[in-house]
């Protein structure tokens, strides 16, 4: 018997891991964890997933010990990782958009810009990236690393921080406000030098990052279907944007078509009205599980 070949795929545990879940699901790639949540399983043979810190993910897909895994920009840089960026996967915790690490002082603090941080004394889990950022900046600080709750830290054990935000919420519940954005980060599906060489590895890759490229393309465009008179379609799609034309086809009956097509989520609610007041009928919406452009 023919033994099946795998590739060893690092999910991020923590902030990413449930919005990781949600996107691979999306993409055809159901996981599930169980007794051992550090082993959870893909409903795919061909995969075998681990949950690791993205602290740490990047380390181990460099070194070889796993083939490929999703982890943020600002871990492959803190830990200099060489590794091959195949997608650039924009979501995070609360949405799809980027996340920063930005430096930060209490509201008080007489501190007001980079300079000032001069001989200061900085907490951060990003000890790397921040000791990078300072010294393009000619600027010389004590910086120290943070093990969590950094954002208590300011202003009576450390002068600074450097932390990871997404919408400065929990920065402003402590009192903190943003100095500056020391790196916009996204995820990123990376994979070593040598699972790239294998054309089988490279492949099934490049299939897994197509897919959550897909998944994550779907997240705020909705599918729309309608039936139109023909002589009335030149108004309905002049109220349409779309990716492309939409798809017509004849129906049953006489000078009808019907038209499917996927537009942006926020805007249906505008559109559809509109649709129907040029002449569309039966419109419905649905949801969208991926979008391969």
């Amino acid at each position: 018997m023919t033994q099946t070949r795998t590739i060893r795929f690092a999910l991020p545990k923590g902030s990413l891991q449930e919005s990781t879940f949600e996107m691979m699901a999306r993409a055809g790639y159901p996981v599930k964890t169980g007794n051992r949540s550090y082993v959870p399983t893909v409903d795919d043979p061909e995969i075998e997933a681990r949950l690791i810190r993205a602290q740490e993910i990047s380390r181990y897909v460099e070194h070889g010990a796993l083939d490929v895994g999703l982890t943020g920009y600002d871990w492959i840089l803190e830990n200099n990782s060489d590794v091959i960026e195949v997608a650039n996967l924009v979501y995070a915790k609360q949405g799809l958009r980027p996340v920063r690490w930005v430096l930060a002082v209490p509201n008080d603090s007489p501190i007001r810009r980079v300079k000032d941080l001069q001989g200061k004394r900085i907490a951060t889990e990003a000890v790397n990236l921040t000791r990078r950022f300072l010294e393009k900046q000619g600027v010389r600080a004590d910086v120290e690393f943070s093990w969590g709750a950094t954002e208590v830290k300011a202003p009576e054990l450390v002068d600074a921080i450097c932390e990871l935000t997404e919408t400065g919420s929990s920065l402003r519940a402590n009192d903190l406000r943003i100095l500056e954005t020391v790196l916009e980060s996204t995820t990123r599906l990376i994979v070593n030098k040598k699972s790239w060489a294998d054309r089988w590895k490279r492949k099934k890759i490049e299939t897994l990052a197509l897919l959550l490229k897909g998944a994550l393309a779907a997240e705020e465009k909705v599918g729309l279907k309608m039936n139109a008179p023909k002589n009335k379609l030149k108004n309905i799609l002049k109220a349409l944007p779309a990716l492309r034309n939409p798809t017509l086809s004849p129906l049953s009956q006489k000078g009808w078509v019907a038209l499917e097509t996927v537009v942006d989520e926020r805007v249906v609610r505008e559109i559809i009205p509109q649709l129907r007041a040029a002449g569309a009928e039966g419109i419905i919406e649905y949801p969208l599980n991926k979008v391969i452009c």
